[in-house]
C-alpha cells in the first residue's frame, strides 16, 4: 500500500541484496492460503472480494482478486510512490517512507481514519518486495511493526496487520491483482463493524487504483532487473518532473 521511489537503490547493492534475498512465491503464512475456502461477499467491475475467517481471531481476512486495465509497470510505479495510499486506498489519509531500507525491504507510515466517533488508526509497516522477470509477476508482503515508531496523538496503533499483494501481467495492457488482508485494529472495535468493512475497503480501493494508475505521473516507467532476472526497481522510461501530482481524490 506505501512504498517508496526506488532510484537510489538502484546499483551494486541493490544488485547484491537481491542474490541473498528469498522470492515472495507465497502469501505471508499469517495470512489464510489463497486456496482456502473462501466465501465470495461481492463481485464487482472485474473485482471478486472473498472473505475467510481466521484462527483465533475476531476478524475476518479478505481476498481481492480484480482484472485492471492497466500495465504492471504502471500499477509498480504507483505502488513504489511513499504516498500513493492516500490517492487510492480507502480512509488513507498520510503515507510516508520512515528508517533505512531499500527497494527489496523497507518501511512506512500511515494513519487511517476511522467512522466517527472511533478513534483513528496508525501503522508502521514493513514492506517486502520481489519480482521475477521469466514470470513477469511482482510480489509484495507487508507487515505491521511495533518498535519503530510511537503511537501518534490521537490515533491507536494497529500492531497485528498482514498483507500480501501478487501483481501478473496478463498482456501489455491489463493486470491481475490479487489482495489478502487480515487486520487487528486494535482498541474494543466490536468485530462486526470492522467484518463490514471488509468489502468496501478492498473493491472501493481498487477501483479508485485503476483510476490513479491513468495520471499522468505514473506513465512511461519500466521495471529494471539484475542479471538474475530477479526485480532492483521501477525507473521512469521517459524524462519527467519529478514534482509529485497534486493529492486529489
Amino acid at each position: 500500500m506505501l512504498l517508496f521511489s526506488t532510484r537510489r537503490w538502484i546499483g551494486l547493492p541493490a544488485l547484491l541484496l537481491s542474490l541473498l534475498l528469498p522470492p515472495l512465491s507465497q502469501a505471508d503464512p499469517a495470512l489464510p492460503a489463497e486456496d482456502t475456502d473462501w466465501k465470495l461477499a461481492r463481485e464487482a467491475d472485474n473485482i471478486n472480494i472473498y472473505t475467510a475467517p481466521l484462527d483465533g481471531s475476531r476478524f475476518s481476512a479478505f481476498k481481492a482478486v480484480a482484472v485492471l486495465d492497466v500495465p504492471i509497470t504502471t500499477l509498480i510505479a504507483v505502488m513504489v510512490n511513499p504516498h500513493s495510499c492516500v490517492e487510492w486506498v480507502l480512509n488513507c489519509k498520510e503515507a510516508y517512507t520512515i528508517g533505512e531500507g531499500n527497494f527489496h525491504d523497507r518501511y512506512a507510515y500511515s494513519s487511517n481514519r476511522m467512522p466517527w466517533p472511533v478513534t483513528d488508526r496508525d501503522y508502521v509497516l514493513r514492506i517486502q518486495t520481489r519480482g521475477d522477470q521469466a514470470s513477469g509477476d511482482v510480489t509484495m508482503i507487508m507487515n505491521a511493526i511495533t518498535d519503530m515508531r510511537d503511537a501518534r496523538s490521537g490515533h491507536i496503533r494497529v500492531e497485528k496487520s498482514d498483507t500480501f499483494y501478487r501483481f501478473e501481467p496478463l498482456n501489455d495492457q491489463q493486470t491481475r491483482m490479487t489482495w489478502v488482508q487480515h487486520t487487528d485494529p486494535n482498541g474494543t472495535l466490536p468485530g462486526w463493524l470492522v467484518n463490514s468493512l471488509l468489502v468496501d475497503i478492498p473493491l472501493k480501493s481498487l477501483q479508485q487504483l485503476e483510476q490513479v494508475a491513468q495520471r499522468d505521473y505514473y506513465q512511461h516507467h519500466q521495471l529494471v532487473y539484475d542479471d538474475e532476472g530477479q526485480l532492483v526497481g521501477v525507473v521512469k522510461s521517459q524524462p519527467a518532473s519529478d514534482d509529485y501530482p497534486p493529492l486529489t481524490r
